[in-house]
Order: structure tokens, then sequence, then C-alpha cells
């Protein structure tokens, strides 16, 4: 298959200017999807357009990630229903970085052939004066076309600055800039991108006098309506520091059936056999969650290691009480919290454990699941108490700091599901 084709059979194409797939089957190009340097690590909703490139470089063609140095100063008005707090240049530059980081876990920088390319449209518009930008390129467009845009006419009532309106000049001609210097004759993005999209193919056919192209692809949604990406605590993203790999992993073992089996051809680059596969086996036994693993596993190995993938698969099976105390002790602390959290937590001071302490003074604070001592020796007795994953069976039996997880966490649970955190300080 070629590029379009493979991108149609993975439900990823929404919109393309007429000639598109023709021009990409016949000739190797250029072509660029914009990201928005607004953090420094890029969200699971930046995979859509990452994998797009992705697929373009494995056609053989050069992908170009643009990152918005310039554009980013400024707030694309698209999908937005008010203005957004404007980042600093060094903010910007701190979130460049952070992100060429990522990008290069996904695309070839390397290649002889068809090496995936980084650029900064501060490049071109940081030295560019207010005069020139209004003569050399603002005559181009005329308000009448730029107010039609979806994304400008959404906000004319509500309201839309000077420099939010202006966006769509900015980004049309980083479209013209390239395909003139770069000869990058396609423009990819979200469907949300389609206006900005197509005033660049514009404006690169009035300054140039060349014809240029666009594809757009339907954005992410979930089958319950519920946005993509988001969960209760905010984002999901790439970096570890900010979602844990375990999390990471949590969120796609957690999608619907629905759910995983198009985020399964959307984000991954298993074939179409491959995947048609795993969903007849997943319906055959849908209790096994086959889509989900398989899912979780592909994803979690690209944007972290295998060794973050097993990781992960180790502490969900300590959550679900499968794991084994040495799998316990082997989690970092980072894991470790993301394991447990929302679990009871109970703290006490590190000078009690100086001799030892016994369990039954230790639990017996445990309000909310062991409110006495009669209780603690009820549960140790029923064999429905653990420490660290491991049976308690002496009522008598003390406590001392080598039991301790991370120097500092002790796990306690009685019961499959009643586990709460004592954490020394």
């Amino acid at each position: 298959m070629n590029f379009v084709e493979e991108l149609q059979w993975r439900g990823l194409v929404q919109d393309m200017i007429p000639g598109t797939d023709e021009m990409l089957a016949n000739e190797k190009t250029a072509g660029y999807i914009g990201f928005d340097p607004t953090s420094d690590s890029l969200h699971i909703g930046s995979l859509l357009p990452i994998m797009i490139l992705v697929h373009f470089q494995r056609a053989g063609h050069t992908p170009i990630a643009l990152v918005g140095g310039a554009t980013g100063m400024v707030g694309d008005p698209s999908g937005k229903s008010k203005e957004r707090n404007l980042l600093t240049a060094d903010q910007i530059q701190a979130n460049i970085d952070g992100i060429k980081k990522q990008l290069s876990q996904f695309l070839d920088f390397d290649s002889n052939d068809n090496a995936a390319k980084i650029l900064n449209n501060m490049d071109w518009f940081g030295n560019m004066s207010t005069i020139d930008f209004l003569r050399d390129i603002g005559k181009h467009l005329t308000v009448n076309y730029m107010s039609a845009k979806d994304s400008v006419k959404s906000r004319i009532e509500t309201g839309i600055s000077f420099t939010e309106f202006s966006y769509q000049l900015l980004q049309g001609y980083d479209f013209a800039y390239l395909n003139e210097n770069h000869d990058c004759k396609i423009q990819m993005g979200g469907s949300d991108q389609w206006g900005n999209i197509t005033s660049g193919v514009e404006l690169s056919r009035r300054m140039y006098g060349k014809e240029s192209f666009a594809l757009t692809c339907p954005l992410v949604t979930k089958a319950d309506g519920g946005k993509f990406g988001k969960t209760e605590s905010g984002n999901v993203w790439l970096d570890p520091e900010k979602t844990s790999p375990y999390q990471f992993y949590q969120f796609w073992m957690n999608c619907s059936d629905d759910d995983a089996e198009r985020y399964i051809k959307i984000f991954t680059l298993m074939s179409k056999e491959e995947i048609e596969n795993l969903v007849l086996s997943h319906k055959e036994e849908p209790h096994r969650r086959i889509l989900q693993g398989a899912l979780a596993k592909d994803i979690t190995c690209r944007v972290h290691s295998e060794e973050a993938y097993e990781t992960a698969v180790k502490a969900s099976q300590i959550l679900f009480g499968k794991g084994s105390t040495e799998a316990l002790k082997s989690l970092s602390e980072t894991d470790f919290l993301s394991v447990f959290d929302g679990v009871p937590q109970h703290t006490v001071s590190k000078d009690d454990f100086n001799g030892g302490v016994a369990i039954q003074d230790l639990l017996a604070e445990m309000t909310t699941i062991l409110p006495s001592k009669t209780e603690v020796k009820r549960a140790i007795k029923e064999g429905s108490l653990s420490i660290n994953q491991e049976k308690i069976q002496d009522a008598d039996l003390k406590i001392g700091k080598d039991v301790l997880l991370n120097d500092k966490y002790i796990l306690a649970q009685r019961g499959k599901k009643n586990k709460f955190l004592v954490i020394l300080e």
C-alpha cells in the first residue's frame, strides 16, 4: 500500500486536496506537521500526528516536524473558545528542546535517503519586521478570505484579537516557506487545522506560483463521547516524569473494546493482517482483553522502553494481588506511588521503628480497616492480613526497618481489596 492507502484503512484520512494521493504515489517529497510548543513534553494527543509522519517516512517521503517557536508565542484560535496565555521566548525554547528529544524516539533523523527534519519557524520569523510581514505576506490574503475560516467565524461573536486572527497568515507562510526552501509539497494535520492548512496552500500559490497539497485526519475521540487523552488527573504525557510508565500503560489497558479496536490501527505499526487476527481473537475471548494488552504493550515499549513495559505489567499484577514480595521491592518509588495512588495512608515516625514495633500497635491505628488490636488479631487468625504481599501468621510479630519499601513505606492489606500504606517520616 502507498501512503494514502495505508492511512485510509487505518481510518486516518478526513480531507484531501484533489490530486494529493496521485502526487504522493508518483513522487517522493517532503511533508510537514506543526507541533505547538506549549509544554516541554508532548502528550498522547500528539501521537496521532507523530504516527502520520512515521507512515510518511516509511513510504519513502521526508517528514518535517515543524516546532512553532514563533507561532507558539501567538496562539492558534482553532478549537479554542478564548485567548490563551502566551509564553516567553525562554519558555518556548525549553519546550522545543523537550519536544525534539521525544520526536527522535519515533522518526529516523539519520537516514541517507529521507532523514526526518526538525525545524523551528522562529528561524524565518525571528528577524522579519512588521513592515516586511504586512508588505510581503499580508497583502496576499484578503480579510474576507481569512474571516470565512471556521476557526475565525466561531470566535467573531465572542471576540478574537488581531494577534490570533493573524495566526493563519503565519501558519500559511510556514507552508509557503517550506515549499519554496525545502521542497515541501504537503502539509498534514488534524481536521481542525483544515482552514489554516488551505490558507497555506493558497498563500504558496500566490507568493511563489507553486502547487501544494493538504491532508487532514479525523480528531481522535472516545466511543463514550469523552475527550481522548484525558484522565481525572489531566493529560497523559509522553514524559515519564509527568506520567509514569505504569500510568501510561494503564491508560491503554483501560480502553473500551470499541476504542481499543480503533486505537490499535491508529497508534501502532501492526499490519492489517495482524490487527484483524487480534480483533478476531479478542471477540472470541473478550474477558482476556487481548486488544488492550497488545495495544498497551506496543505503545508503552515505543514511548518508554521494553523494561518500562515489563515494570508496568509487574506493577499491575501487584495491584491486583498477583505480584510477589520481590516484585513489590523492585518498584521504584515513583512506580510504587503510582500503583497505590488513592490508597489510604497513615504516617508514623521512623524513631518508632528503632527497636521494632509490634504489628498490633502499628496496625490498630488504621481505624478505617483495623479499628482495634482485637481486630488485628482476628485478621491474622483468619489469614486475611498481609504485609508487603506476605501473609502474617504471628500476632506477636515485631516489624523493623528491614521490611521497608524504598526505605519509607509498608504496604498492609486485609483481604483482596482493603489496602493501606504506612509511611515513615
